[in-house]
């Protein structure tokens, strides 16, 4: 309880921070701005003297990488870095002219998320936090199964909510039934979130049991399963189908946040809250004893 309640923020910010970057190629595509045709009169620049025009405009910051369009009067895009800070900006290929930021202001808020979802904002610290994050959110996930458990006679009705029955008792069962529903997915997200954080644990698994000069070129099962465990985090396969169902699920963790909330409310805060407002001091008199009921 007391585990759920010091990390629901935590899971908040995962839960919603992920489900939006489930569609971060969507994200990409849109807030890219579209590449305006420019005149193009005389020679184009070579790739040399483009970086060069680059290196001018933005002495402060080193050239990575230079991308042309297929259409030879469009803008090349030109990525920079300094300090880890990245810029990619449209330059006219004829005469080297800046064009401006190639991304809109939607893309850096984007990219913010990655930053919060992946380092918590301060790499490599927030890894390591985030590693803990996962570690703590796969135990809430077994140990709420086991709480759940009803009994063999009784675990039928309890996959199911009654709507009709008293805030407190609707609370706790949807509660229960969201988090039967979804416990693979938050499993599945507790155990990639920790391979995601601190990978090197796991590719040493890997290459204890398959050592590399062994394998040659050939993908080992090792590798694949973790290669599909970043897949399944943010469900980037199979379409939009898996992108609308992780949503679906991405989002259940808040609703367990605010139900779990109601009920450490009604079963413990709230109750010692009242104990606390009815209690007196008991009167030490002794020729005149008196009895608090």
């Amino acid at each position: 309880m007391w585990t759920g309640i010091c990390s629901c923020l935590y899971v908040l910010l995962m839960s919603v921070s992920g489900t939006v970057l489930i569609y971060r190629d969507e994200f990409d595509r849109a807030f890219s701005r579209q590449p305006i045709i420019v005149a193009g009169a005389g020679v184009r620049m070579t790739i040399d003297e483009l970086k060069q025009a680059a290196k001018r405009a933005y002495p402060q910051y080193e050239v990575k990488d230079v991308f042309e369009r297929k259409n030879p009067s469009q803008p090349v895009e030109i990525s920079l870095e300094r300090d880890r800070k990245d810029l990619r900006e449209l330059f006219n290929p004829f005469t080297g002219a800046d064009l401006g930021n190639s991304l809109q202001a939607e893309y850096f808020l984007i990219e913010w998320l990655v930053n919060l979802h992946d380092n918590f904002l301060y790499e490599p610290v927030g890894r390591v936090v985030n590693g803990i994050g996962g570690l703590v959110v796969t135990l809430l996930c077994l140990t709420g199964a086991i709480i759940w458990w009803p009994g063999t006679e009784k675990w039928r009705s309890s996959l199911t909510v009654n709507w009709k029955a008293n805030p407190k008792r609707l609370n706790r069962a949807l509660h229960g039934a969201l988090g039967f529903w979804s416990v693979a997915f938050i499993f599945l997200w507790g155990i990639s979130g920790i391979y995601l954080a601190v990978p090197e644990p796991f590719e040493a698994v890997v290459a204890h049991f398959n050592p590399a000069g062994k394998s040659g070129r050939k993908l080992l099962f090792g590798e694949d399963v973790l290669i599909w465990l970043a897949r399944l985090h943010f469900g980037r396969f199979g379409g939009i189908t898996s992108k609308v169902v992780w949503t679906a699920f991405g989002l259940v963790p808040v609703a367990l946040v605010v139900t779990g909330t109601l009920m450490w409310w009604d079963g413990v805060l709230r109750p010692k809250l009242k104990r606390s407002r009815i209690a007196t001091p008991v009167e030490a008199d002794s020729s005149h004893p008196r009895v608090l009921k």
